[in-house]
Formats: C-alpha cells, structure tokens, sequence
C-alpha cells in the first residue's frame, strides 16, 4: 500500500479473529509509516479485509483479483498455492514477504498490474524471443479440414480465403494449378 494511494491491500482469511487483529494492526502501523499519507489513502480507498467460507472461496477471489502480488501464509501455503491460476508472482510462507521478492530472492519484478495477470505473466526472456509459427498440411489433412475452413472463411466475408482452399479440395484438374 506504501507504492501508490491506488494500490491496493487485500486480506483473505477464513478466521474471523485474524482478521480483527490484522485491521487492528493495519490501524496502529499506519501512523508510524513515514510514507503514511499514501499508505493510509491506499488503504482507506483500495485496501479490504474479507472473511471467506474457506481456502476454496479465497482462490476463487484471488483468481478473479488476478493480483501482481500474492502472499499465502497458511499452514499449507504449496496446497493452497495449487489452487490459484492468476498472479503476477506468489509469496509463499509467514517468512516470505513480498518484501524479499522484491530485494533478495531474485524473481523477476516486471509484473502484470491491473488484473492483467489473469492472461500476462511477468517478463521473461520469452519477451526477448522472436518465434514463428508454421503450419504444414498434406492433401489428406486439408480434406478434413478444408471444409470448415472455407465455412468460415466465407462467414467472414473473405471469399478469396475461401477459394484458396475450395480450390484445392476440387479433382485434379479442376482449376488447380501445379
């Protein structure tokens, strides 16, 4: 919360006393942060503490949260960990705050912001590979699939695509050329 006044802090738990200390202790650190201004803003304007029915129902959220960062302090922090598809980076453990990620542990720190982690990761040398993609396909191949091919192309009003293929679905001798 400490980043920006729009960051946000959120708090799943299924432990309703965990929760009121965690509020409780939120309240008392905050004026003794120097960045307190920000921090405060942060969490009065983005920053919540959810009881959930259970570990299931947290996943579900975080999922839907698609944070940048996610730290699991549970007993089990690797199981609960299995459950969740989308975050940036994941802190696992009461030792592990996003803190050493940031400073120590060595993962990248280029993450997906604004929920953007439900179909982007973090930077990798991926992002510094130029792939091509290539597609290769016998006659027997585009017999199968042609037909739906030119359907579609033609759904699409491209029926030069779809000639592309109907042509070459015809008996030799049909307009294909050699």
């Amino acid at each position: 919360a400490e980043h920006d006044e729009a960051a946000q802090a959120i708090l799943l738990t299924d432990d309703r006393p965990l929760l009121e200390a965690v509020v409780a202790s939120v309240a008392a650190e905050l004026p003794t942060l120097p960045r307190q201004g920000i921090a405060g803003a942060s969490w009065e304007r983005h920053g919540a503490a959810i009881l959930v029915r259970d570990w299931a129902e947290a996943a579900t959220l975080v999922d839907r949260l698609a944070p940048e960062h996610l730290q699991i302090m549970t007993r089990e922090p690797d199981a609960v960990f299995r459950t969740i598809r989308n975050a940036g980076a994941a802190f696992l453990g009461a030792f592990c705050p996003e803190a050493v990620g940031d400073y120590v542990a060595g993962p990248n720190h280029v993450l997906p912001t604004g929920r953007t982690a439900r179909f982007a990761s973090g930077l990798s040398v991926y992002d510094f590979l130029k792939r091509t993609t290539w597609v290769a396909a016998d006659e027997a191949a585009l017999r199968q699939v042609g037909p739906a091919a030119v359907r579609l192309a033609e759904a699409e009003g491209l029926h030069a695509h779809a000639r592309s293929i109907a042509m070459r679905l015809q008996p030799a001798g049909g307009g294909r050329s050699a």
